[in-house]
């Protein structure tokens, strides 16, 4: 079976040196300019996780503030683009394990529904990716989630088992069916 097209990355310049290190320091207005800088970057990935315009808007919001707060920590060990996918997938993550908590909390046990749940290929015109992208949205959360973050984005299955939390095997049936769904909603 072919590979699945995924989306080109968005174009990135990473902000000036300067900026970082006075962001660091303190300096809100060089902040400022990294995240318009990065906004792009951290909107696109936020919205193939959720899916959802305004969940991926909350996302960005809630992965900058923790970015705000945790950058004076940034050791520069890889990029700052990097960093800021890192650390929006884990604020997504772990948003996302307390929704599950929060509804398995308020569901009565019979309303539970357990289901078990090349990398780039020959650029795409713009009908495609835009196709491409209402499908990945389209898919149920666990196989987006897989989806998104093993074909997108590289992660291996225990990196994504170890962070979302769910087991190796299931990321493996996710990542299945988001990929039999991809196709067969892209053939129709």
């Amino acid at each position: 079976m072919p590979a699945l097209p995924v989306p080109r990355p968005i174009p990135h310049s990473p902000p000036p040196a300067d900026d970082l290190r006075a962001a660091q320091a303190g300096d809100a207005e060089a902040f400022g300019r990294i995240y318009r800088a990065e906004v792009g970057r951290v909107h696109a990935l936020a919205l193939r996780l959720t899916g959802d315009a305004q969940r991926a808007e909350e996302l960005v919001q809630d992965a900058f503030v923790r970015a705000w707060r945790k950058l004076p920590t940034f050791r520069a060990e890889s990029s700052l683009a990097t960093w800021l996918h890192r650390l929006t997938v884990n604020v997504f993550l772990l948003d996302d394990r307390g929704a599950r908590r929060r509804a398995l909390r308020e569901l009565p046990d019979e309303d539970l529904d357990v289901r078990p749940g090349p990398r780039r290929s020959a650029a795409l015109d713009v009908e495609d990716q835009i196709d491409l992208e209402r499908a990945i949205a389209r898919l149920p959360e666990g196989a987006r989630v897989a989806f998104v973050l093993f074909d997108v984005y590289g992660y291996s299955h225990e990196e994504i088992a170890a962070e979302s939390g769910v087991a190796k095997g299931t990321i493996r049936v996710q990542l299945h069916r988001a990929r039999r769904r991809l196709r067969e909603e892209l053939d129709r």
